[in-house]
């Protein structure tokens, strides 16, 4: 089962979008427990000092970039499952993406999509898959995959 409490998102920049802010509100109420860390933006490097002062001895570092890891929504599922009661820091860089060394420094590396998106987008992509996982470790009938 996936325990919402054990992941947190840090993520680069404001959500300033209307639609955007409701929709990471909707997903974080299905998520209770989920901590959502905002970090001013600035450049990649400051940016990874930022993240990596904010991310817990206990966490695994997940560095979403477009290089990482392609998984389906069952698979993501899986991998969360696996990972146990460890505790997972999603990571979410600004508009120039993250640092090398913040990625070299991930436990593993997701990609939503190859395609490229903004931030905000891609927080509430996130948002969505991580509620996703949790409904098909429940056996729910939001994923109809």
């Amino acid at each position: 089962m996936l325990n919402p409490a054990r992941i947190r998102v840090l993520a680069v920049g404001k959500a300033r979008k209307g639609w955007v802010r409701d929709g990471l509100a909707s997903y974080h109420k299905r998520l209770p427990g989920l901590t959502v860390v905002e970090l001013r933006d600035s450049s990649p490097e400051r940016e990874a000092e930022a993240l990596l002062a904010e991310l817990r001895g206990d966490e695994q570092l997940v560095a979403l970039t477009e290089e990482g890891q392609s998984l389906g929504s069952v698979q993501l599922a899986e991998r969360l499952r696996d990972s146990g009661s460890g505790r997972l820091a999603f990571v979410i860089g600004g508009a120039d993406g993250l640092a090398p060394r913040l990625k070299q420094r991930a436990a593993w590396t997701l990609s939503l999509s190859p395609l490229t998106f903004p931030h905000e987008l891609a927080r509430l992509l996130l948002l969505e898959q991580l509620y996703r996982a949790q409904t098909i470790l429940q056996g729910g009938p939001y994923h109809r995959g």
